[in-house]
């Protein structure tokens, strides 16, 4: 039997970005040992199902904020809101668009707004010398060829390699 379960609650069009990140974001969740999987569509997602879980994790297309769908189904949490029935799971978010500079950001935020205001605790991307490494190697052309980074963000220090190796 699992000893975590995690929700993967998105809404996305059927074979569209959203819907793939959800199947990459389960099957890499269903790679932990004792790990169960429980993913929903926004129309298929109870509150029940939220409560169930020891780990949320939301999706939306980036559509000036979450998807009127997504929205409805969070919405229909407040009385687990108002319960602090979340208090102390852990959340995460992911998003997609179509175009530079538009907007992804502030959907994911609002995403992890939701998350926060249950009480859900978000683990970020710790600053870290590897992740400077990997910033100066993308600010210093994207990783061409000739430009290997000694101690790449996934090598061993040492071996000089691309980030992405």
């Amino acid at each position: 039997m699992a000893s975590v379960r995690v929700y993967v609650l998105y809404d996305g069009e059927p074979g569209g970005p959203i819907t793939r990140l959800a199947a990459a974001v389960a099957h890499g969740a269903a790679s932990v040992p004792e790990t169960e999987v429980v993913q929903h569509t926004a129309e298929q997602a109870s509150v029940e199902a939220m409560l169930a879980a020891d780990a949320i994790i939301l999706g939306s297309p980036n559509w000036h904020g979450p998807t009127a769908t997504l929205k409805a189904v969070l919405d229909r949490a407040g009385l687990a809101w108002e319960q602090g029935q979340l208090v102390g799971r852990v959340g995460a978010a992911f998003t997609s668009g179509w175009s530079r500079a538009g907007g992804q950001e502030m959907t994911l935020l609002m995403l992890l707004h939701v998350l926060l205001a249950h009480g859900l605790i978000i683990v970020g991307l710790p600053w870290s010398r590897r992740v400077a490494r990997y910033t100066r190697w993308l600010q210093r052309g994207r990783g061409q060829e000739h430009d290997p980074v000694e101690g790449g963000l996934f090598t061993e220090p040492g071996r000089a390699s691309h980030p992405t190796d």
